[in-house]
């Protein structure tokens, strides 16, 4: 039996393959890019406010900042200690077009050795979680020329 494949969070990112996105929104009035997306107003406190639309963001950026994840998250995360859990990098990323950071999960493989402030990245499909029905998606950030 196939896993179903859901989103960790709905809305936040669409499409597989090149066609990947993270979803944002852009204010009308004031052109400010939100990641996660905005629904309801403009969080920018200067604006008056304008009609928010949802967008493609970047699919490439450049690492503004990194870290490795040495330890075992706590609840919500998956944290039973039957199941296996690796280290992973995670990195902070100045998208190409709208300049704002995305925080998200290295790629599987991808550890902190072969990332440096100003590499390119690009955003991927990934797999958060697996259980017995359901595979949790979300994005993963890999170096640019890297492949799965």
């Amino acid at each position: 039996m196939a896993r179903a494949r859901t989103p960790v969070v709905t809305g936040w990112f669409a499409g597989a393959g090149d066609d990947f996105r993270l979803l944002g929104t852009r204010c009308s009035a004031c052109a400010s890019v939100f990641f996660p997306r905005e629904d309801h107003h403009c969080r920018n406190p200067a604006c008056g406010g304008g009609e928010l639309a949802e967008i493609s963001l970047s699919r490439r950026g450049r690492i503004w900042s990194f870290t490795d994840s040495r330890y075992r998250p706590p609840s919500p995360y998956v944290t039973d200690p039957e199941l296996s859990w690796e280290p992973c990098a995670f990195i902070a990323v100045e998208l190409e077009a709208e300049r704002i950071v995305v925080l998200g999960q290295a790629a599987p493989g991808i550890t902190v050795a072969a990332l440096a402030v100003g590499l390119e990245v690009e955003v991927v499909p990934g797999v958060l979680h697996e259980d017995a029905e359901t595979t949790w998606t979300t994005w993963h950030w890999r170096p640019t020329g890297v492949t799965a």
